[in-house]
């Protein structure tokens, strides 16, 4: 539906520049009143559908969680479209300092005292120096992502397989959580996490993390529990001190067994702490926090295509493979569906739904229909599950259509946003684009090669979609023929 060459062909010549709808309510009040409509009343996706009608608006006013007594300023311009959201992308024109997860940040003790390099704006010069760190380390073990990879896959398969045959029905996430946690940790010290005193503790100590730093952005969805007790989660900050055994632990095993990568960030200017909390972080959070959600989600997707998208999938892989005589990027890039189905998951279930920046100045921001004036410190917010599903893009946009992005439908990869930034762009040291964008992508990709190398077919059972990824049960796989 993309109708022109150029991304977006209206002008700011074109458009009229009209008033950003919206109300914030009154103070205090006003917040509490969107925080239970998001939460409980309407749910997140009708939360911004309702006043996408209710104000004829992709941009609008509004407050975001947590909202009292966390956030001091919960007030948003919330940008939901295709068009109007890529203003996050604009490092000149938007700052992202303290920002990664919205109107509040986590205590730093999380971090170790340090703001990680995800919490910094493109113009502190530490974001350069770390972010080249983790781009120079990820280019320099380019060679290991396949070979780690397949390894962690076989197990992960073939553990799956034991499970089924044992209980009828196998846990995807919890094996997909170890073979994720396993394959990053090895990646970036060298060893298994087994060989170092955090055992097999890594998963279980990364998810407490995470949901102590995120739990006022989420909710239990407690059935029996009202509202108003579920609520308090979003009004107090959970204590680092619950999990502080565990991080240490973490810590110390990344510390001890990745000498030779923080002698490499030593020798580059940066405190040797410092650079192991960031590993930390990248491991935690960036990593193994994106494929805690990402990996189920893809088998999620892919199992509600049935038979007949696996019966293509197996033979487009199987062909590729015969042919090359070995799984190898390039063989990947000869896949142009197995692809497409990975960018269609990306579209359709982006792992991180939010993005927020702050104007550096005033800006114009264009909708496809308005133009709208944004003020210098004001919070621009996205919601990425509705902005990749804009009409003005993409036909059926809430259906999952695996071949989308095949022949033609290439030139719509550039709305794929999900690593915070335009899919046909790359990670850089200058901007806040996910260093590890392209090593997900091999991940998802990977893991569809070797199931349908495997396998005919599966099955799995679907749980409902939580804060940190969706349940999955695999209950049978279907040998290949």
């Amino acid at each position: 539906m993309v109708s022109s060459s150029s991304d977006h062909p209206a002008s700011s010549s074109e458009l009229a520049l009209r008033e950003i709808p919206g109300s914030y309510g009154l103070p205090f009040f006003g917040p509490i009143k969107d925080r239970y409509d998001y939460f409980y009343n309407q749910g997140q996706d009708d939360f911004f559908k309702a006043r996408i009608k209710k104000y004829n608006s992709t941009v609008f006013r509004t407050n975001m969680p947590p909202g009292p007594f966390i956030s001091s300023n919960p007030k948003v311009v919330a940008v939901l479209d295709s068009k109007s959201f890529t203003i996050l992308f604009d490092n000149d024109k938007v700052e992202k300092k303290d920002i990664l997860d919205g109107t509040f940040m986590p205590s730093l003790s999380f971090f170790g005292g340090y703001r990680v390099c995800a919490f910094l704006d493109t113009t502190e010069s530490n974001h350069h120096a770390l972010k080249s760190f983790f781009l120079s380390f990820l280019a320099s073990s380019h060679k290991k992502f396949i070979p780690y990879l397949r390894t962690g896959l076989s197990e992960l398969y073939g553990n799956l397989e034991n499970e089924i045959a044992e209980k009828k029905s196998a846990d995807f996430n919890n094996n997909c959580d170890n073979m994720a946690f396993d394959f990053m940790f090895k990646l970036v010290t060298g060893v298994l996490p087994s060989e170092t005193e955090l055992k097999s503790k890594g998963p279980a100590t990364i998810t407490t993390w995470l949901a102590l730093q995120l739990a006022p952005l989420g909710t239990a969805g407690l059935k029996y529990v009202p509202h108003f007790l579920e609520d308090i989660i979003h009004t107090i900050r959970l204590p680092f001190l619950v999990i502080k055994p565990g991080y240490n632990k973490l810590y110390k095993a990344i510390y001890d067994s990745a000498s030779s990568l923080l002698d490499e960030a030593e020798k580059s200017g940066m405190k040797r702490a410092e650079a192991c909390h960031n590993l930390v972080f990248l491991v935690g959070f960036n990593a193994f926090g994106g494929m805690k959600v990402l990996f189920p989600t893809v088998i999620k997707w892919i199992a509600t295509g049935g038979q007949s998208l696996h019966r293509r999938l197996a033979e487009e892989i199987r062909a590729v493979v015969k042919e090359e005589g070995d799984i190898t990027f390039s063989a990947l890039e000869k896949m142009p569906l197995t692809k497409s189905a990975v960018y269609e998951v990306l579209r359709i279930d982006p792992p991180v739904p939010f993005q927020y920046a702050k104007a550096r100045e005033d800006i114009v921001v264009e909708s496809h229909d308005a133009a709208f004036q944004i003020k210098k410190g004001e919070t621009i917010f996205g919601y990425q599950p509705l902005v990749t599903k804009d009409p003005k893009v993409f036909d059926n946009p809430d259906d999952f259509v695996a071949d989308r992005f095949v022949g033609d439908g290439e030139k719509l990869i550039k709305y794929v946003y999900w690593s915070n930034a335009r899919e046909t762009e790359q990670p850089s040291a200058d901007n806040k684009q996910c260093p590890a964008k392209d090593l997900i992508v091999l991940c998802c990709r990977l893991m569809l090669v070797e199931l349908f190398l495997r396998y005919d077919t599966f099955t799995a059972e679907i749980g409902k979609q939580g804060g940190l990824g969706t349940p999955v049960k695999i209950t049978s796989f279907t040998k290949a023929t």
